[in-house]
């Protein structure tokens, strides 16, 4: 442990320098005025304070995808990396999120709509929110994020009804102090303020003050005969404000309950029955500001699963969206500054969707699609963030495992292709980047037809990584009880298997398809199991070498019109064509495809040669996968296939020497001989019946 925590009063101090230093220190009304004039940042309203939060902690442009990725949600900063998200479309919902934030920030309408994230089950929209919440709780307390308060002080001593118990009164709402201003005066120093700000909004704030503060600022007015300066400097004290959901102070997050005993207070506040014996009824002091909104206010107002409240408790949302406002029962409306999201799933949705009674409700919300993720490259890392953030350290995850996981799970979620000239499989693997340059694969086409066929959007559908995190969780239970040290795409799939029809978000009419997409992946592991034992059995890097060279010294001889001089007579001939296209066929690039394959390893060796960097085939992925496949091809008649399944047939060092080749790929020698089994079974299947 390092030497300044391992004690209490380092612990201690650690802590005290992690606090704002003036958290704690009560300042006064000029004090604070000096502070807005240096930096008027400290005067923004909600979204101004959160647009600029999501640019403080980084952000990253995609230049490919046209979008910002930030890095909150990309890198997850202040709890190094444990809540990354993955995925170009869920890194689009976010852009789209901040873009509706930072347009409110600007005035242009965003700020009085809720901003409703809408997404299958387990798609990430709440861990998102959830997210938001943390990181605005941690930008407050940073000195870019500051925003202070106000409360009353000495009240007793001018207001003779005062229960002694509230001369100090913190501001109900929290509000910002420049709201003490009467709003003439507040707009011309909001004018300086403005002159002054290098921002891309303008700071706006003509909100009134809250009911009990408007008391006792007409009390105190009254008694210094309407002087302000008099009123701030007795009875003012300004002190920071960091929001806290925890404290309910700045977010607040608010979650149905029964239907038939929804109450509006929860939202609005409620009278405060202790006081109403000290106060009356009618008194702004003697109501209670504990409702969501109130305690929402200058910060985050999270709603969950909001859309299966009920309609009429939903009309309080629309005063507090458009209006800015919330009007308690029987009490004044009061202002209100914070920007509110809902989260809602799609049966819900659907099911409000075609109501005529909610298109008030829905007039007044931007939805903002939360999709599963459709790489299954990036799906994959969810699986390998979940395991990193768990105890499963003796755990050996085989080559193939997540990643196959993650087919199988966007398999599902992405709408199949029209025209039968790609595959599902295909289509998933051009989403996943893997494109090869003569591949006729139009991805922007793809996602265009998807959208156009889709109900709501592509990968709104489908099975979640929830679903699928837990049958790699129940996989890597099961290799526990059985003394297995690893999990390989085989066990995986079983669970798949036995476990589609358990599980409850999986409709019924959908259990055949998905069992068939599982074969699917079943066929595409068997390939790449094929292609590693390939690799264990055959490779050799001298060898790819020397043929990679003779390759590029006919293919330039083809291209030049030239002669190559042959290897063993030494004597010029015409370049050999059998050669060449019996590495191009292990790409099953036609005879019409040839000439563009060979300009294309032809502009790549001259584009590296001009950079001083010699060949090397290993560095061009479809010519090294050529070459393996062509060495494969050359010396699979020496092998022993029938030996891969039967120990029997095969000495142990020569087993060993395939094993140990597997485990060079990333195997455990377990998993090594798994696999061997497996894919060593289908090659000599394949090759005895060629």
């Amino acid at each position: 442990m390092n030497g300044d925590i391992d004690t209490l009063e380092g612990l201690s101090k650690h802590y005290k320098d992690s606090v704002p230093a003036d958290l704690r220190e009560a300042k006064s009304f000029g004090w604070y005025l000096d502070e807005v004039y240096e930096e008027p940042r400290i005067a923004r309203n909600a979204h101004q304070r959160v647009a600029d939060m999501f640019d403080y902690y980084g952000t990253d442009y995609d230049e490919d995808a046209g979008i910002v990725e930030y890095e909150m949600a990309s890198e997850d900063p202040i709890h190094d990396g444990e809540n990354t998200f993955y995925g170009r479309e869920v890194h689009e919902s976010i852009h789209e999120f901040v873009n509706k934030v930072k347009s409110g920030a600007r005035g242009l309408g965003p700020e009085k709509r809720i901003k409703l994230l809408l997404g299958p089950v387990g798609s990430g929209k709440s861990h998102f929110d959830w997210m938001v919440r943390r990181y605005f709780e941690d930008y407050t307390m940073r000195d870019e994020g500051r925003m202070y308060t106000f409360r009353w002080t000495n009240l007793t001593d001018v207001i003779r009804d005062q229960d002694p118990s509230d001369d100090v009164v913190l501001s109900p709402m929290n509000q910002d102090p420049i709201v003490l201003l009467p709003q003439e005066q507040r707009d011309m120093v909001i004018e300086q303020l403005n002159e002054a700000l290098d921002a891309p909004y303008t700071i706006r704030n003509d909100q009134a003050l809250d009911p009990a503060s408007e008391f006792y600022m007409d009390k105190l007015l009254a008694y210094y005969d309407d002087d302000l300066q008099e009123v701030v400097e007795n009875h003012i004290e300004i002190i920071r404000l960091v929001a806290s959901e925890n404290k309910r102070q700045c977010v607040e997050t608010f979650e149905p309950k029964d239907k038939k005993n929804q109450d509006e207070t929860e939202l609005t506040g409620d009278v405060n029955y202790s006081k109403l014996a000290v106060y009356g009824e009618s008194d702004p002091r003697a109501f209670d500001y504990s409702g969501a909104f109130c305690n929402a206010n200058r910060g985050l107002f999270s709603g969950e699963e909001l859309l299966k409240l009920q309609r009429e408790f939903l009309y309080d949302f629309l005063h507090a969206s458009q209006e800015q406002t919330i009007k308690p029962k029987n009490n004044p409306r009061i202002d209100i500054d914070q920007v509110i999201v809902g989260r809602t799933n799609m049966p819900e949705y659907r099911e409000k969707k075609g109501d005529e009674k909610m298109e008030a409700f829905n007039d007044r919300t931007k939805r903002i699609d939360f999709p599963y993720v459709l790489e299954y490259s990036e799906e994959s890392d969810i699986y390998r963030k979940m395991l990193r953030n768990a105890d499963v350290p003796d755990m050996h995850i085989e080559p193939h495992t997540l990643e196959m996981a993650g087919l199988f799970g966007v398999l599902t979620r992405i709408v199949e292709p029209d025209g039968g000239n790609i595959t599902l499989t295909q289509k998933a693997k051009a989403y996943n980047g893997e494109i090869d340059d003569g591949d006729d694969i139009d991805v922007k086409k793809l996602r265009e037809e998807a959208e156009s066929k889709a109900d709501i959007g592509e990968g709104m559908e489908g099975v979640s990584a929830r679903f699928i995190g837990d049958e790699i969780a129940e996989a890597i239970m099961d290799s526990t009880h059985r003394g297995r040290g690893y999990i390989s795409p085989l066990s995986v799939f079983t669970h798949f298997g036995e476990n589609l029809e358990n599980h409850g978000s999986i409709p019924e009419e959908n259990l055949e398809r998905y069992h068939r997409y599982l074969e699917m992946v079943r066929e595409e592991y068997k390939e790449r199991a094929i292609e590693d034992v390939r690799h264990a059995l055959a490779y050799d890097l001298d060898e790819i070498q020397r043929q990679g060279e003779k390759y590029m010294d006919h293919v330039m001889a083809y291209i030049d019109d030239a002669t190559v001089q042959d290897e063993l007579t030494g004597r010029e001939q015409e370049p050999d064509e059998k050669f060449l296209r019996s590495v191009e066929e292990k790409l099953d690039i036609p005879e019409d495809r040839k000439d563009d394959f060979r300009q294309e390893v032809s502009n790549w060796v001259s584009r590296r040669a001009r950079e001083g960097q010699a060949f090397d085939p290993q560095d061009n992925d479809r010519l090294r996968r050529a070459l393996e496949r062509k060495l494969w091809e050359d010396k699979k008649h020496n092998i022993n296939f029938s030996a891969l399944v039967s120990a029997n047939e095969l000495d142990d060092d020569e087993r060993n020497a395939w094993v140990d080749a597997l485990v060079e790929q990333g195997y455990s020698r377990d998993g090594a001989r798994e696999v061997l089994e497996f894919a060593g079974a289908e090659v000599a299947k394949t090759e005895l019946e060629g």
